[in-house]
């Protein structure tokens, strides 16, 4: 096959195939007291964590009881805050007292999930729970797949529910298609 013929057939060959998309790998935040779950999402690594507001005494901080901030894997494992856009319309979370040690939590950015804060009658330690498909799962990981978009309408395919189900503790994966 001559060269000019090699490099149509190529280029036709590309135009044919659909591209894979690089398969990311996420890291596992470790080592961060009192975590209550974290969130990743495409394009990159930076992990959102959710972690357990105390005071220094040890008790929950009833006004704000989840500390919502990055670690930045991009940026050499960097903590920083939210920024306000990101807190008021993607990843803050804002906290409602229901009870005594209840709270029910909203994100900013997806209401149509109900969750909580409360304190577990296994371990006696908060943790966040949901119920999606009929079953209680408490919360260890958060992923959205985003495909696109724009940065104030990101086109998220999923999100993607990780942790125990609270009934047989084993590992729980749920997945909301938008």
């Amino acid at each position: 096959m001559s060269a000019p013929a090699f490099l149509l057939f190529f280029n036709l060959l590309c135009t044919l195939l659909p591209l894979q998309k690089p398969v990311t790998t996420f890291p596992v935040p470790s080592g961060v007291p009192n975590q209550l779950f974290y969130l990743q999402r495409d394009p990159n690594t930076n992990t959102v964590i959710y972690q357990l507001n105390l005071d220094r005494a040890g008790r929950l901080v009833e006004d704000e009881p989840v500390n919502v901030f990055w670690i930045r894997y991009d940026e050499h494992g960097e903590r920083k805050d939210l920024n306000f856009i990101q807190r008021k319309f993607a990843y803050g979370l804002t906290a409602e007292k229901l009870a005594a040690e209840k709270y029910e939590l909203k994100f900013a950015a997806y209401s149509k999930v109900r969750f909580f804060l409360l304190r577990s009658p296994v371990d006696k330690n908060f943790h966040v729970y949901t119920t999606l498909a009929g079953k209680q799962l408490q919360l260890e990981r958060v992923f959205l797949r985003i495909e696109g978009g724009t940065f104030w309408v990101p086109n998220v395919k999923y999100i993607e529910f990780k942790g125990l189900n609270t009934a047989t503790r084993e590992l729980l994966v749920e997945r909301i298609t938008l």
